[in-house]
C-alpha cells in the first residue's frame, strides 16, 4: 500500500507527527542519473511472468539488512528507507539479457556494488509499504545500468550459484555457508539460483526462503531429544508482543495473531481479531493464508531457536499486535522479534498451567480465548484426561 500517496504529508497516517519525506525532500536530490551503491535487487509480481525488476540504490549511508535495524524506532526506519531508491524495468522471468545478468551480479556481490544508472525521468518521491516486504523510497524507471567496479563474489557463493542445483538445495547450502536469509532472498529473487535460473518476485522469495530453510532446520530438530519442562520466551518490538511457549512433545507448531483495533489492518474493527494457524509433525502443504508471510517468518525463528538449544518441542507463538503498529514494515519485524526472544533467558515452569498463567498475565487477550482456539492446547487437555481416566 502506498500510504504516503494517500496522506500527501497532511493526514499523519503514519502517526509519526511529521512527514519524513517532506522533512528530507530537500536532502534527496536525484535527477535522471544516479551513481552510488546498489545493495540488492527488487522484483515485482504484477504482470507475471513479465515483471518489473531492477537494482536498488542507496542515496545515503545505512544498512539494507533488516537484522541491523532491530531496536530502531518507527521514524528512524522510515527515514532510512526513504533514502533507498527502487528502480524498475520490464523483464521476462527467464530473461538472459545483460540487464538480467547484471541483477544477478549485484545480488551475489559480497558488498553493495558501485553502479551507474540512467532513468527515463526523475524518480518519483514517495514511499511504498508492504505487509511482507520492507519499505522502499523513491521509484524510477531505469533505462541503462552499468556496474562501475569489478564485483567481488565470495568463492563459495559463486560455486553454489553456478552449480546445477535446485533452488531449495542451493538456498540451504548458502545458509549453511553463513549467508543470512535476507541475502539468500535477494539472490533467489535475482534469478541466480535453481535449475531454470528465473527471476522470482521479491514478495514470493521472502516466504520461499523462510520455508525452504525451515524445512531443512526442522529435520535436524526432529532428531533432538524432547525438552523437559515448559519454557517461555518473550520479546516486544514496535508494538508487536511475542510470548513463545515450548512444551514437552514431538515437533508441532501453532501461531496466534491477535490484532488490536486501531492497528494497521484493523482500523474498522471494534474488537480484537484473533487468527490461528497450525502445523502437525508431518508439516503442512497448504499455504498459511490467514497469516501469510508472518507465519513463515515466525516459524523459521522458532526452528533456529530450537537448533540453538539442540532440543525438540511443541511450540506455540502468541503474537499480539497493538494499536501503535500503524504502518506495515514487513515480516522482518516478526522474524527478528522472534529471534530476539530466543536470545533472552527463558522462564522455566514445571506445568503447562503455570506456564499459561504466566503468559496470561503478560497478554492483553485472556488466555482462555487462545485455549479454546488452540489445536495443541486442546490436544494436551485431551491427553491429560486420558491419562487421568487410565489411572483411575
Amino acid at each position: 500500500m502506498k500510504l504516503c500517496i494517500y496522506c500527501k504529508g497532511g493526514r499523519n497516517l503514519c502517526k509519526l507527527g511529521y512527514c519524513p519525506l517532506i522533512a528530507r525532500k530537500k536532502e534527496i536530490k536525484i535527477g535522471e542519473d544516479f551513481f552510488g551503491k546498489s545493495p540488492s535487487v527488487f522484483v515485482g509480481r504484477f504482470g507475471y511472468p513479465d515483471v518489473f525488476a531492477g537494482p536498488t540504490g542507496m542515496t545515503e549511508g545505512g544498512s539494507d539488512n533488516p537484522a541491523a535495524w532491530f531496536g530502531s524506532n518507527y521514524s528512524d526506519i522510515i527515514e532510512s528507507r526513504s533514502a533507498l531508491l527502487r528502480t524498475k524495468k520490464k523483464q521476462n522471468i527467464f530473461s538472459k539479457e545483460r540487464f538480467a545478468l547484471q541483477l544477478q551480479e549485484i545480488a551475489l556481490a559480497a558488498k553493495p556494488a558501485d553502479t551507474e544508472m540512467h532513468f527515463s525521468k526523475k524518480p518519483r518521491i514517495a514511499m511504498t509499504f508492504s505487509d511482507v516486504m520492507q519499505p522502499f523510497g523513491p521509484t524510477a524507471s531505469i533505462e541503462k545500468l552499468r556496474i562501475a567496479e569489478n564485483v567481488k563474489i565470495e568463492r563459495s557463493v559463486e560455486k553454489i550459484a553456478s552449480d546445477d542445483l535446485k533452488a531449495s538445495q542451493a538456498g540451504n547450502m548458502l545458509y549453511e555457508d553463513g549467508q543470512d536469509v535476507y541475502k539468500i532472498t535477494t539472490i533467489l529473487s535475482s534469478g541466480a539460483l535453481g535449475m531454470k535460473k528465473k527471476l522470482v518476485p521479491t514478495r514470493w522469495s521472502i516466504t520461499a526462503t523462510d520455508d525452504m530453510i525451515f524445512k531443512s532446520l526442522i529435520k535436524r530438530v526432529k532428531e533432538y531429544k524432547i525438552i523437559n519442562g515448559y519454557l517461555v520466551f518473550s520479546s516486544q518490538y514496535l508494538d508487536n508482543h511475542f510470548e513463545i511457549l515450548l512444551m514437552p512433545g514431538s515437533w508441532q507448531y501453532e501461531g496466534f495473531e491477535a490484532w488490536s483495533p486501531g492497528s494497521y489492518w484493523t482500523k474498522g474493527l471494534k474488537e480484537i481479531e484473533i487468527v490461528e494457524e497450525y502445523e502437525p509433525y508431518e508439516g503442512r502443504k497448504a499455504y498459511a493464508e490467514k497469516q501469510a508471510g508472518g507465519y513463515y517468518a515466525a516459524r523459521i525463528g522458532v526452528a533456529e531457536g530450537l537448533c540453538a538449544l539442540r532440543k525438540q518441542a511443541s511450540a506455540i507463538i502468541f503474537r499480539e499486535i497493538y494499536e501503535g503498529y500503524t504502518i506495515p514494515l514487513g515480516v522482518w519485524v516478526v522474524r527478528e522479534t522472534v529471534r530476539n526472544a530466543f536470545k533472552q533467558k527463558p522462564l522455566k515452569f514445571d506445568s503447562l498451567e503455570d506456564a499459561l498463567a504466566h503468559i496470561g498475565k503478560k497478554l492483553r487477550v485472556p488466555i482462555g480465548e487462545y485455549r479454546k482456539r488452540s489445536s495443541i492446547l486442546r490436544q494436551s487437555r485431551l491427553d491429560s484426561f486420558k491419562n487421568f481416566a487410565n489411572n483411575s
